[in-house]
């Protein structure tokens, strides 16, 4: 497949080929523990904000859902989507739509909605020049109640909404969801090494579920401060594509 100027091709997770533009925000630990976090389940999936797809691409390729939407407000990223796609012979189960989440309305629903959504408010940072890269980090196209007022138009009732975000929003994440009618089930805290803050935190609801919220054990990617040995549950999640079964909810909450 023919790159531009400003592309790259990158090998990653799953034996994925993976375009990226080098001038937007790129594959990270973020993305990859998202599409970890989601159980085996099938039925159709729904990325908002897909940038490269990569979410959907794990996905699917994964085996956890069968088919997949994904949802992309700048043009040039959801054909991005669609050429990843198309390179991973993944095109028949994964759609790129290119429509603003905060207007987007469908016939269908979906068995889960997930999303990496911008973790910057549009006053934050240096600079929130509406720009790819700034686009990716910062809330220019919706803030995090934008995105999880989609997920409740577009999941099923009793379905999943997975989101990856920072740990010092997370009281707007929980209380966005829960406006929204989407009940926070599992909760789990992601720091860089045992003497580190949370980084990360990932979060997954239930469309119209009662209240209860399981909250795992925190999640470490290394075992040394120089970072240079991944942990037990690293080792785990990238050789399985999965958290480890502790992290999910095996009962009914």
């Amino acid at each position: 497949m023919t790159l531009f100027d400003n592309e790259r091709l990158d090998y990653v997770n799953d034996s994925l080929s993976l375009i990226q533009r080098t001038d937007a925000v790129t594959f990270g630990t973020d993305a990859l523990l998202l599409a970890a976090y989601a159980d085996r389940r099938g039925g159709r999936g729904l990325e908002l904000g897909a940038g490269t797809g990569i979410i959907s691409l794990l996905l699917l390729s994964r085996g956890k859902i069968d088919s997949a939407v994904a949802i992309e407000a700048q043009a040039d990223f959801a054909e991005l989507t669609r050429r990843n796609a198309e390179l991973n012979g993944l095109a028949d189960r994964l759609l790129s739509v290119n429509s603003d989440l905060r207007f987007y309305k469908s016939a269908d629903t979906y068995d889960i909605v997930y999303t990496n959504p911008p973790y910057m408010k549009a006053d934050s940072g240096k600079s929130c020049a509406a720009d790819s890269k700034s686009i990716g980090r910062h809330e220019l196209l919706g803030d995090i109640h934008d995105f999880c007022e989609a997920g409740k138009r577009l999941v099923r009732f009793g379905g999943s909404f997975l989101a990856v975000y920072r740990p010092e929003r997370l009281a707007e994440l929980l209380s966005a969801m829960r406006e929204c009618s989407i009940e926070p089930k599992r909760l789990t805290l992601v720091h860089a090494d045992s003497a580190s803050s949370p980084s990360i935190v990932l979060v997954e609801g239930r469309r119209g579920g009662k209240p209860g919220m399981l909250v795992t054990r925190p999640l470490f990617i290394y075992t040394d401060g120089s970072h240079t040995e991944y942990s037990p549950d690293m080792h785990y999640i990238n050789g399985n594509g999965i958290f480890p079964d502790e992290f999910f909810v095996k009962n009914k909450i």
